[in-house]
């Protein structure tokens, strides 16, 4: 059933498919599945490459044990606060890390900065984080460094003296950022190419063409952002004696 779980032999058709290359639309269509279905479930067993379905249908056994003997409220697990449907918050958990996943983060560092986006406080420490993934420290220790390295979290000590891991609200930002810095390398070392292999050849040619292309892109990440961020970001003057808040006279 298109709308259930999968099952172990729809995860043998899966890994057939991706031993033949065949893209991941392709495969939803033949087992009649949301390609979102097919794309979650290799990202989150390994990626294309290293995909097995007989570890994969192992892994979704062990998920729906712990589920089903997830400690009562009280007992160590965080409440869910506002209303929200404890599967449902796990289900948006996994599609976030899946998508961070095909983003180029590795598994565990995709899931530990889920937890962080989708957390009320956008700060968790590092035992709290152990708690909720059921991982080791050291794992999240090394995922944290990581994403420390690429200036998608900071870290903090608290009243308690913990080390506290934070992603501020302009995290997206910085990332971006630091991706539009990354395109314009491209654009200086391709640009150093033109004059070492002659700007007659057509490499030089080639390379030419990917020195305006990234700087252009580039540029325009970077004039976007800043624009971006200065509409988001920037508190409206507030007049002396001016009482009112945003959005208070909308009605």
């Amino acid at each position: 059933m298109p709308g259930g779980r999968l099952t172990q032999q729809e995860r043998q058709q899966i890994a057939l498919g991706l031993a033949d290359s065949l893209p991941y639309a392709e495969i939803a269509r033949r087992l009649d599945r949301p390609t979102s279905t097919i794309t979650r479930e290799v990202m989150r067993n390994g990626g294309p490459t290293t995909y097995r379905a007989d570890l994969a249908h192992r892994a979704t056994e062990r998920r729906a044990h712990r589920r089903k003997h997830t400690p009562p409220r009280g007992q160590g697990t965080p409440a869910q606060g506002h209303g929200r449907d404890d599967e449902a918050v796990l289900e948006y958990e996994e599609a976030f890390t899946t998508l961070l996943m095909q983003q180029g983060l590795p598994k565990m560092t995709a899931r530990v900065l889920t937890c962080l986006f989708i957390a009320d406080a956008g700060s968790l420490t590092a035992s709290e984080l152990v708690q909720r993934l059921q991982v080791s420290a050291a794992s999240v220790s090394k995922a944290i460094a990581f994403l420390e390295d690429q200036g998608l979290v900071r870290r903090e000590r608290d009243e308690r003296r913990r080390e506290r891991y934070f992603v501020d609200d302009d995290v997206w930002y910085q990332s971006t950022i630091a991706s539009a810095r990354g395109i314009a390398q491209v654009a200086e070392i391709a640009r150093q190419g033109v004059g070492i292999l002659g700007r007659a050849s057509p490499a030089a040619a080639r390379l030419e063409n990917i020195a305006r292309f990234s700087d252009f892109i580039s540029e325009s990440i970077l004039r976007a952002a800043e624009q971006v961020r200065e509409v988001l970001y920037t508190k409206p003057e507030t007049k002396p004696g001016d009482t009112t808040t945003p959005g208070s006279d909308r009605g």
